[in-house]
């Protein structure tokens, strides 16, 4: 931990350990509010001594908390004596991603030294994407590359899910395995998954763009690869970018060849969808309104997942907590191939528990794309594998899809030499 993150963290704990105290204030003001209301106006004076009192009371000792992290944080910090990072140790960087991934868009303004920031990975540490860093991280660099984009509350230690399980090898990864096989050279990317899609998905297309710059060898395929919210962010890139060009300042469009979605909620998440709905019924009662405030503070990465928000128009005129959609309809991206991977947790593929569950997270029709009508999401039928008896972080690092992605990889004339 550096000292900055540690007074930042307890500046967190204090925020929301006094936030418990506010919570309180909120359910305790609506039982008062409803036996006052039940005696009548004989009873207002009492309530207006009653109303100040509590008030003077939850702020007096939610301020105590504040200050309490606050100086617990400060004290913490002068006893650091471990540079390294939380975002960069094996046993908190996944903590930090979870972190991240509920307050995301919070710690980005108000504790930016526990915020993740839009870069590569390679090795547990971040790599800069400038010439000199690249050629040492990557001697034997390819002009063939597969970025990895995980998802919500994840890192790029997540594709090495079940590794040692699946293969024996916990450093096992579609990464490591299309190097071996295809020549692909894999590059990781981590990102806040807290923050707006449309916010990472221009980060991100600034990221390719310096990547693709500083690349040891001349670029001439780049496949890329997300996990839930990974390919809305991709999504969200390729569409804030534009097409590109070979001459142009955002070439890497253009080089785009293969875009693979595994398990991405392209029409939203049931789960986001009925926490919202959650929150708003929850929010007509006193009683309950508090329970409403917590779960209204999730990030907005999360919000974004209601409606498979891509650009910032589909977002900037509704309220975050809106109950309807007003996203815009986003294309594919011209001159590449798409391919979807879903997963049911049904056994059999006519189970209509497949179609209602999905993989627990997200619905087959929302990883198609597939609204039932003209506006479906134009994914070619063999670009298609649906996986059964699978959840949703099986497809992070699972044989089956694997041999998947090597199919449709593989099956390029151009890539027949590559490994021989």
């Amino acid at each position: 931990m550096q000292s900055e993150e540690a007074i930042h963290l307890g500046r967190l704990a204090g925020l929301a350990v006094g936030g418990v105290s506010g919570r309180a204030f909120e359910l305790h003001s609506a039982i008062a509010d409803r036996v006052f209301r039940a005696i009548g106006p004989v009873a207002e004076p009492v309530r207006v001594v009653h109303d100040g009192v509590a008030g003077a009371t939850y702020k007096a000792i939610s301020g105590a908390f504040a200050a309490t992290g606050r100086l617990g944080g400060r004290v913490a910090a002068g006893r650091v004596r471990e540079p390294t990072r939380l975002a960069d140790h094996p046993r908190t960087r996944q903590a930090v991603g979870f972190l991240n991934g509920a307050h995301g868009d919070l710690l980005e303004r108000e504790y930016p030294a526990l915020a993740l920031e839009m870069g590569l990975r390679l090795g547990g540490r971040d790599l800069q994407a400038d010439p000199l860093a690249l050629w040492e991280a990557y001697p034997d660099a390819r002009p063939r590359i597969a970025v990895f984009l995980h998802g919500l509350v994840e890192t790029e230690d997540s594709w090495r899910y079940r590794a040692l399980r699946q293969y024996g090898d916990p450093e096992m990864t579609y990464g490591t395995m299309l190097q071996r096989d295809l020549g692909y050279t894999p590059v990781w990317v981590r990102y806040n998954t807290g923050r707006r899609v449309s916010d990472n998905g221009r980060d991100f297309a600034d990221l390719m763009d310096r990547l693709v710059a500083a690349w040891p060898v001349a670029l001439e395929d780049v496949v890329v690869i997300g996990h839930s919210m990974g390919g809305l962010v991709a999504r969200s890139a390729l569409a804030q970018a534009g097409d590109g060009a070979p001459e142009g300042d955002r070439a890497w469009p253009g080089l785009v060849r293969d875009t693979v979605t595994l398990g991405t909620p392209h029409l939203g998440a049931p789960l986001e969808q009925r926490v919202n709905s959650l929150t708003h019924a929850l929010n007509r009662v006193g009683e309950t309104r508090w329970l409403a405030s917590t779960l209204a503070a999730r990030s907005v990465g999360i919000k974004d997942l209601r409606f498979g928000n891509l650009v910032a128009a589909d977002w900037a005129e509704a309220h975050p907590d809106a109950r309807e959609s007003s996203r815009v309809d986003v294309p594919l991206h011209e001159g590449a191939r798409h391919f979807v991977v879903l997963a049911t947790v049904a056994r059999k593929p006519d189970s209509p528990i497949g179609d209602l569950v999905g993989d627990l997270l997200v619905r087959p029709h929302s990883a198609l794309g597939d609204t039932g009508d003209e506006r479906r999401l134009p994914y070619e039928h063999e670009n298609v594998c649906r996986l059964t008896g699978l959840h949703h972080f099986d497809l992070l690092n699972h044989p089956k899809v694997y041999e998947q992605l090597r199919s449709w990889l593989a099956d390029r004339p151009e890539l027949s030499a590559v490994g021989q």
